[in-house]
């Protein structure tokens, strides 16, 4: 396990979201990236919650705001070094962004983003 800072982590998953191309960056719409210190049970690192743009026009094109979560302590407790949570945070963070655009888990293992 590899304590980060909370402060820290927030800037680690603020470095991955500036790292997303920004015509994608350009795209995504209404929604919120937290960072949480605690995930509810299982194995999730990340979670995206809300309505993925592909499914918007069915909501007549409004809906509440999306929320990706990002969990500063799971993701510490698989890593063995800073390095590694770097890396996953930036796994995580395109992984969960991915589904905000409609990409399923499936889509994702197979491009290697699972």
């Amino acid at each position: 396990m590899t304590e980060v800072d909370p402060e820290r982590f927030r800037q680690l998953v603020a470095d991955a979201l500036d790292e997303l191309p920004p015509a994608l960056g350009d795209l995504m719409d209404n929604v919120a990236v937290v960072v949480n210190d605690t995930s509810p049970p299982g194995s999730l690192l990340g979670l995206y919650e809300g309505v993925p743009l592909t499914e918007r026009a069915e909501y007549g094109g409004m809906a509440m705001p999306d929320r990706i979560t990002v969990f500063r302590r799971a993701i510490c407790r698989m890593c063995a070094g800073e390095e590694e949570v770097v890396a996953q945070v930036r796994i995580t963070v395109v992984h969960e962004v991915a589904h905000h655009f409609g990409i399923s888990d499936e889509r994702l293992d197979e491009l290697g983003w699972a």
